[in-house]
C-alpha cells in the first residue's frame, strides 16, 4: 500500500506524521497530469541531449532524482513509469499496483565523467536493495527496486555488480533488487519532476521522517560517497598558444578578448546545414544544428548545448547591466551569452559568436574523431 495513502488511515498514534505528509497526499492523488510515452533507449527531458542511459527504480523518485542530480557526469534526470502492462500510465494508474509499474528515473549521462559501473555503485547507495514490499516509508510493488538493463552489457555489469554487493557482507539479509530488460519509459505528470526543487520544504521533511539518510550512513558509513574514477580530457591538453596562432584576428578577439562580432555579417548565423558546432581553439563539442533555430538576432542561436558539460556561465556587468556570459570548459573561450527568451522545451537562447566556434557537418563527424555524434542525424 502506497503510504501516503495509509497515513489517512492511521490511528491517532500517527497523526503527527499525517500533519507533515496530508499535503503530499492531496498532492499527488488530485493534480491532473498525462505521461506521454517515450523509448527506453531515447527518453529525456530532449531527445537531442546526448548521453549514455541509466534506467533505475528505487522508491520514491522524488528522492532518486534529487539524488543523483547531484552526481557528477549526470546529465539529466527524468521520473517515470516502467516495467508495466499499461500503455501511458498516470501515477493515479500506477498507485492502485495493478499495472506492473515501478516508479523509476531516466538518467542521461557523460560516460567520459562516470561510467555505467560507477552509476550501479551510486544506485546501490539510494536504496535498501533487501527490501521486496516497497522502500521505507512507501510501501508496495511500485516502490520496489529493479535495474532495468538496455542492453546485454548493462546486464553483466548489474549482475556482477549485485553480485558483488551480495558477497560484500555489508547486508545481512538476501539483495532481492531485481535486473530486468528494459521496456517502455513513461514520463511521470510534471509536478513531479523536480519537486525537490519545486517543494524543498515538503521534499526536506519527508526525506528526513522517512529515515533513508539516516539509513544510508548506517549501512554505508565512511564508504556512502563513491569516489569517481578520473577520466580522461581530451580537449584540456590542447597546445592553446600554437593554436591561437591560426587563428584570424576576429577570432582571437572574441575568444580571448571578449569581442563581439557583426551580426549578420558572421559565418554561420544562417547555416542550415546539420553537424555540430565545436570550440574553435580546443574542438570541444558545444551545440548542435538539431537546438539552432533562427532568434532573429544575426547571430547563431541554440535552445541549448549538446554537451552541458563543456558549457560555462558567469555573471557579465561589462555593458552595466547584468548579462550571463557563455564561455567554454576547457578552452575557456569566450563564446557569447545567455538569455531566457528562447523558444520551448528550454525557454533559453545562448546567442553565440560564429568567431568562436568551428562547424563540423555530418559527413565529417567520423573523420574528425566526432564519430558518436552521428546517431543525432540518422
Amino acid at each position: 500500500m502506497n503510504m501516503r495513502k495509509w497515513i489517512l488511515l492511521a490511528t491517532p498514534l500517527v497523526l503527527l506524521i499525517v500533519t507533515v505528509y496530508a499535503p503530499s497526499i492531496w498532492l499527488r492523488k488530485n493534480e491532473a497530469g498525462s505521461a506521454p510515452a517515450y523509448a527506453a533507449a531515447a527518453t529525456s527531458r530532449s531527445s537531442n541531449v546526448l548521453g549514455d542511459i541509466a534506467l533505475f527504480a528505487g522508491g520514491c523518485f522524488w528522492s532518486m532524482e534529487s539524488s543523483f542530480e547531484k552526481i557528477p557526469g549526470v546529465l539529466s534526470v527524468v521520473s517515470g513509469y516502467t516495467g508495466g502492462h499499461l500503455d501511458k500510465p498516470s501515477y493515479e494508474d500506477v498507485i492502485t499496483e495493478t499495472t506492473g509499474h515501478l516508479e523509476s528515473v531516466e538518467i542521461r549521462y557523460d560516460p567520459s565523467i562516470i561510467n555505467y559501473e560507477e552509476m550501479l555503485q551510486v544506485y546501490w547507495r539510494q536504496i535498501d536493495p533487501t527490501d521486496n514490499g516497497g522502500q521505507f516509508f512507501d510501501r508496495g510493488e511500485s516502490y520496489t527496486t529493479a535495474i532495468f538493463a538496455l542492453n546485454e552489457e548493462q546486464r553483466q555489469l548489474a549482475e556482477a555488480s549485485k553480485k558483488a554487493l551480495s558477497e560484500s557482507g555489508r547486508f545481512n539479509k538476501p539483495i532481492v533488487t531485481q535486473i530486468k530488460n528494459a521496456s517502455a519509459f513513461y514520463k511521470a505528470e510534471e509536478y513531479h519532476q523536480d519537486y525537490y526543487l519545486k517543494n524543498p520544504d515538503h521534499y526536506n521533511s519527508y526525506r528526513k521522517a522517512s529515515g533513508r539518510d539516516a539509513y544510508f550512513s548506517k549501512i554505508w558509513g565512511a564508504d556512502l560517497q563513491v569516489k569517481l574514477t578520473p577520466k580522461a580530457e581530451p580537449y584540456k591538453n590542447v597546445n592553446k598558444a600554437e593554436k591561437l596562432k591560426t587563428l584570424t584576428a576576429l577570432q582571437v578577439d572574441v575568444t580571448q578578448h571578449e569581442g563581439t562580432e557583426t551580426p549578420f555579417r558572421n559565418e554561420y548565423w544562417d547555416n542550415k546545414q546539420d553537424g555540430i558546432y565545436v570550440d574553435i581553439v580546443s574542438g570541444e563539442p558545444l551545440f548542435s544544428s538539431k537546438d539552432k533555430y533562427d532568434s532573429g538576432t544575426g547571430w547563431p542561436s541554440f535552445f541549448q548545448p549538446l554537451e552541458p558539460g563543456n558549457i560555462v556561465t558567469k555573471e557579465d556587468i561589462s555593458l552595466g547591466d547584468i548579462r550571463v556570459e557563455v564561455r567554454s570548459k576547457y578552452a575557456n573561450s569566450h563564446l557569447g551569452h545567455l538569455f531566457e527568451d528562447g523558444p520551448k522545451p528550454t525557454g533559453l537562447r545562448y546567442c553565440m559568436n560564429s568567431a568562436s566556434m568551428e562547424f563540423i557537418p555530418t559527413a565529417q563527424l567520423d573523420k574528425r574523431g566526432y564519430g558518436k555524434y552521428a546517431k543525432l542525424f540518422n
